[in-house]
């Protein structure tokens, strides 16, 4: 398939585009690219990567091209060597995604981004397709975080409307003496009358546990969802995501309903992952969205018909979407930089823990050059024939206690 086919609108706008003959783009070079390469590779997919690290996970895999995010000039490179463009993170700058779009095939658009990228446009939308989230306000100055506190109650989470991730960018606010540091550490210590990132403040949503679904919608509109994950973080970093999530069917059930209302009602193309927490009551309030592959499906890697990163290359390539059924129980554990010689020193061993638990760990490593604490380097996922047996792996091997 040619370039000039596509811009000559040779195909219509469901394209079908088959392996073998199909070049997939791909922005961003982290660990979701290389593993979406990986599995699209074995599907005979070709892919390249944009992304300004050199030797990044994904062009450890594939070629890269090594420039920044917002280099128009490796942008259309990358349009030209590829037939289909996607994205494994949010943070696109909003030109090159704009260029790629108009010059390439992007079959998730830059609508869906514009929406992600800011928490009020997200939630906006997410409300206009009749699924709720947690009671918020916009917040634009000290004042207004104290008016907004006092009408919401407290506790609240204040946020950057734009960035932040892995609890970057916010704030919990428990008492009203906490205002002010919380409005100085968020806004980034803003003078009074200097300018002030758009903020977010949200009612503390008091729930029984977190839970994640990763929908995908391809370009003819065929939707799949993947079964719930519940999820566990520790210094507001993913810890664990456990399959099936220990939440009654008819929650998990509902789960999946609101995440296939939110991927069709979005016009979402590809992946969307879907945050929610459930309360002590089962009420179900949507946190946040990710439109692309998320840490909280890696367990599908394993332990699924079909994975995430297959079916996301299927979704964008609008190929029939593959099977979502979960093969067998499984928590995903992630391995952050502290945790990362401990586990590769592991692999080298025979697991005595495993082999009593019946625990089969599957070991993914990304590939980054630099280990950090904190920062996420692998995960494991422990197929097992009961969830409990997977967390005893956790807590036996001492691993994820420093």
């Amino acid at each position: 398939m040619r370039q000039e086919e596509l811009k000559a609108g040779a195909l219509d706008a469901a394209r079908t585009l088959l392996p073998g003959r199909t070049t997939v783009g791909v922005l961003g070079g982290g660990q979701l690219g290389r593993m979406m390469a990986l599995a699209g590779s074995a599907m005979g997919y070709r892919f390249v990567a944009l992304d300004p690290a050199p030797d990044a996970p994904c062009g450890q895999v594939t070629p890269q091209i090594t420039a920044a995010y917002n280099d128009r000039g490796a942008a259309r490179e990358l349009a030209q060597r590829a037939d289909v463009i996607t994205y494994e993170f949010e943070n696109v700058d909003a030109g090159v995604a704009a260029l790629l779009t108009e010059e390439s095939y992007v079959p998730q658009g830059s609508t869906l981004l514009y929406t992600t990228q800011h928490r009020l446009r997200e939630k906006a939308a997410i409300e206009a397709a009749g699924v709720p989230v947690a009671p918020y306000r916009k917040v634009g100055s000290l004042a207004e975080l104290t008016a907004a506190a006092a009408e919401l109650g407290l506790p609240c989470v204040l946020k950057t409307a734009t960035g932040g991730y892995d609890g970057k960018g916010q704030a919990v606010i428990r008492q009203p003496s906490a205002l002010e540091a919380a409005f100085r550490q968020v806004a980034h210590n803003a003078a009074e009358g200097a300018e002030v990132p758009e903020l977010v403040l949200e009612k503390f949503v008091k729930f029984k546990c977190e839970i994640s679904v990763i929908a995908a919608r391809s370009t003819s509109g065929e939707v799949k969802c993947f079964p719930p994950s519940e999820n566990i973080h520790v210094n507001n970093i993913l810890h664990l995501s456990i399959v099936p999530a220990r939440v009654p069917e008819e929650i998990r059930q509902r789960a999946c309903e609101l995440a296939e209302r939110l991927v069709s009602g979005l016009n979402a193309v590809g992946l969307l992952a879907v945050e929610m927490f459930v309360t002590d009551d089962g009420d179900l309030f949507v946190n946040e969205l990710a439109p692309r592959p998320h840490n909280s499906g890696h367990y599908t890697m394993d332990a699924c018909v079909t994975s995430q990163f297959e079916q996301h290359i299927r979704a964008i390539c609008n190929l029939p979407l593959g099977e979502t059924s979960l093969l067998t129980p499984v928590v995903m554990v992630n391995v952050l930089g502290e945790h990362l010689d401990g586990v590769i020193q592991r692999t080298g061993q025979a697991d005595e823990v495993a082999n009593r638990l019946g625990i089969v760990p599957k070991l993914h490593i990304y590939g980054k050059t630099e280990s950090k604490n904190g920062r996420k380097m692998g995960h494991i996922n422990l197929l097992c024939k009961d969830t409990g047996h997977g967390l005893s792996w956790v807590e036996q091997t001492n691993l994820w206690r420093n």
